[in-house]
């Protein structure tokens, strides 16, 4: 049995540590526990194993140690036996480091003295930044560059991501093409990127003018004359006007053509044009579609051509006989009997009336009086109505009029 006699006290009813071993808490300096105002709760880092090496954990102060902090005798942090600190921020040990410290010079850089934002505990030197907590993540060939480079002169203040904060030299100095005369902005990544400053690439799409077909291989300069990319228009005569003027087959300008160039040129080849007649009023059908366009336009006239079939095809009206379409006093609606499949061979339903009655022969004006109305139709000039009268003595309803006469002989004959 291991006792503890106090004078032969044996009254004892205070268990704490210090009540027996306060004049060790007292006496000891390494550390001071007096002075440093240690607590008197002797096991936080003593044990009933042995009184001295005494141990303690440091996590439960609120900052744990990691790192090169294990190793570290207490006295390092803790100078003059200091053991009354409430501040955790690094700054609060590594100040002089901080204030000392030339690459880059911290105090002139103006650098947060928030330590742990690039170093660790596990080393002090060697410190790493995350650039990308800026704002401005670091890629391509921006990685493997000294700070100095971007941070002249110390300046680690820079609020501003824009490329030509750094490459306004470059901008201001390039010559293919020349930058400033041309206007270009200066948002650098429009056509650069990190990976490589040389070997510009440009989306044209982003203009509004996409580039396709034979545009594509072309060097910007042969559109972009003479440095000038401050170009606002899209339309294809901006660029091919001078073709618009001097081309002859046919002679645009005589002719009153659009400056839409695209109606009828695409990207892929300037020549051989083609045109959509089924964009006009007049679509092209059947022997339409193989005509020469002169033959039609007529003198490079392109504005002003009639849609009507007469108006081209008068010289066959007049000059056909079979029928004469004159002496017939045919209508000038050739499609009412052609198509565009054959101008010959034309075709015409006159219902069941017989085009050969009487002494008609044919002729359509034997009856058809009004050369512009062909419903109008007489059958009296024929059929005089003394004749008529007699035929008819007892007939119920009878009318002398052509309509009346149509109505009962419809296919021209007597009870017909």
């Amino acid at each position: 049995m291991f006792t503890v006699q106090h004078n032969g006290n044996y009254n004892l009813t205070n268990t704490t540590c210090v009540s027996c071993h306060l004049k060790d808490y007292q006496g000891t300096t390494d550390p001071n526990h007096v002075q440093a105002g240690m607590p008197q709760t002797c096991e936080t880092c003593h044990s009933t194993a042995s009184w001295a090496n005494a141990t303690f954990n440091h996590s439960t102060t609120g900052f744990p140690l990691t790192g090169a902090h294990v190793p570290l005798q207490c006295s390092q942090c803790h100078i003059n036996g200091n053991y009354n600190l409430t501040d955790t921020t690094c700054v609060s040990c590594h100040l002089k480091d901080y204030q000392g410290t030339t690459d880059p010079n911290h105090v002139q850089a103006a650098l947060p003295q928030t330590c742990q934002s690039c170093h660790s505990t596990t080393s002090w030197g060697s410190a790493t930044f995350n650039h990308a907590t800026t704002g401005f993540a670091l890629t391509g060939a921006h990685v493997p560059l000294p700070c100095a480079q971007c941070h002249v002169n110390g300046n680690y203040t820079l609020s501003s991501g824009a490329c030509s904060t750094c490459h306004i030299k470059d901008y201001q100095t390039t010559t293919d093409p020349n930058h400033v005369q041309a206007g270009f902005p200066q948002t650098c990544d429009s056509c650069h990127t990190t990976v490589t400053w040389a070997n510009a690439t440009f989306n044209h799409a982003s203009t509004g003018f996409t580039l396709t077909g034979a545009h594509l291989p072309l060097q910007c300069s042969q559109c972009h004359v003479n440095g000038n990319y401050s170009l606002n228009s899209t339309a294809c005569a901006t660029c091919h006007l001078n073709d618009f003027n001097g081309t002859t087959n046919p002679n645009h300008v005589q002719s009153g053509f659009p400056q839409q160039c695209d109606v009828c040129h695409n990207t892929t080849a300037w020549i051989p044009s083609s045109f959509n007649h089924n964009n006009t009023p007049f679509p092209l059908t059947g022997k339409h579609t193989t005509v020469a366009c002169a033959s039609c336009h007529v003198n490079n006239n392109y504005t002003s051509v009639p849609t009507d079939c007469f108006s081209c095809h008068k010289t066959d009206y007049q000059t056909t006989t079979n029928p004469n379409h004159t002496a017939a006093g045919f209508p000038t609606t050739c499609q009412t009997c052609h198509t565009t499949t054959a101008w010959t061979g034309a075709t015409f339903n006159h219902t069941w009336f017989p085009t050969n009655h009487g002494n008609a022969g044919g002729v359509c004006s034997a009856c058809h009086t009004n050369a512009s109305d062909y419903s109008v139709f007489s059958c009296t000039i024929c059929h005089g109505k003394t004749q008529t009268d007699s035929n008819h003595r007892g007939v119920n309803g009878y009318v002398y009029s052509s309509p009346s006469c149509y109505q009962c002989h419809r296919n021209g004959r007597a009870g017909g």
